[in-house]
């Protein structure tokens, strides 16, 4: 079993249910997808480190929404790394694999001689948006980056902005299978307890600077199933989370086998990216005849590279911005 074991779980998150705690879970394996995402850059490991924590976030994040939904995830900060943006697609059709992709935005320069890997971020905001589709308003909620941790910046997140107590595991880094070539895995168990029908604070809010924490959202005895849960998930060794000889099933059964944990289906996750030439035009069509020439290149092309799958497009310049649209359109 030892030797399958990667290929049954690698790229899923699987949801599950604590029914004596009201608490609900995920638990998220990235291999091949976090490899992919990765190697469509050239980061620095630092860098690397920070995109993985990120896209295990937006995984465990994302199961939550709905077919054809985007959640994106976004951490801006004033340190050396100014950006770390990440996009979850739900599925198109049920039983179909979500998608996955992510970059960063920093400054090599400053890398150098700061160990820890949060300060690289530095002072900035933590951001959720998802997009609904067509014709619906896209919500985003925004939170002062705290905690230490991305992870933790998320769990913070979750208790002022959503008002749900919200707990991560999480472990990632690269390795080598017995037989295999190095390359990156990730996993992580994601708590968070039922929310009520109209979820308040009971008391002041604790955490860092001001904002609010999981405790401050619970009453005595939803606090206590709480703690629980949490220690028990404080038991959780790092090759655990990161498999491959411990299966996701096996991990939440020792974790918790008291607490009534019952498992759904699993979500397949894929890279995947939905740059396209027609996007990259629909972005330039706001531009007037005058600002696209001052794009246009010595060889009098228009180029244009995806950020997030380093796609590379090169346009006619005649046939981009609105005045071109109004032409082709008259």
């Amino acid at each position: 079993m030892t030797d399958i074991m990667p290929k049954l779980w690698d790229d899923t998150v699987l949801p599950f249910q604590l029914d004596a705690s009201d608490i609900r879970g995920r638990v998220a394996r990235l291999d091949g997808v976090l490899d992919q995402v990765l190697e469509q850059h050239d980061y620095p490991p630092q860098v690397e480190a920070l995109v993985a924590e990120m896209a295990l976030l937006t995984a465990l994040v994302g199961q939550t929404i709905k077919l054809r939904w985007k959640l994106s995830l976004q951490v801006r900060g004033d340190g050396p790394v100014r950006l770390i943006a990440t996009d979850y697609y739900g599925p198109t059709e049920e039983g179909e694999p979500a998608r996955i992709r992510a970059y960063a935005s920093f400054d090599e320069a400053r890398l150098h001689g700061t160990p820890n890997l949060f300060d690289l971020v530095g002072k900035g905001y933590f951001a959720i948006l998802i997009d609904q589709g067509t014709d619906m308003q896209p919500y985003q909620g925004i939170t002062p980056l705290a905690g230490g941790s991305l992870s933790a910046c998320a769990e913070t997140y979750f208790a002022q902005s959503e008002q749900i107590p919200t707990r991560f595991a999480l472990a990632y880094g690269r390795s080598t299978l017995p037989g295999g070539d190095e390359g990156w895995r990730a996993g992580g168990v994601m708590l968070q307890h039922m929310p009520k029908a109209s979820p308040h604070a009971k008391g002041e809010a604790t955490g860092e600077d001001g904002l609010l924490a999981a405790a401050d959202l619970l009453d005595e005895d939803e606090g206590e199933n709480w703690r629980r849960a949490n220690l028990l998930l404080d038991t959780t060794e790092e090759m655990e989370l990161i498999g491959p000889t411990v299966s996701p099933t096996d991990l939440l059964t020792r974790l918790f086998h008291e607490e009534g944990a019952r498992v759904f289906d699993p979500q397949p996750v894929r890279f995947g990216c939905s740059c396209g030439e027609d996007k990259v035009r629909q972005s330039l069509s706001i531009y007037s005849d005058k600002d696209i020439e001052k794009m246009t290149t010595d060889e009098g092309t228009v180029t244009a590279d995806c950020q997030f799958c380093g796609a590379h497009y090169v346009l006619d310049p005649k046939e981009l911005g609105f005045e071109a649209a109004e032409r082709m359109g008259s």
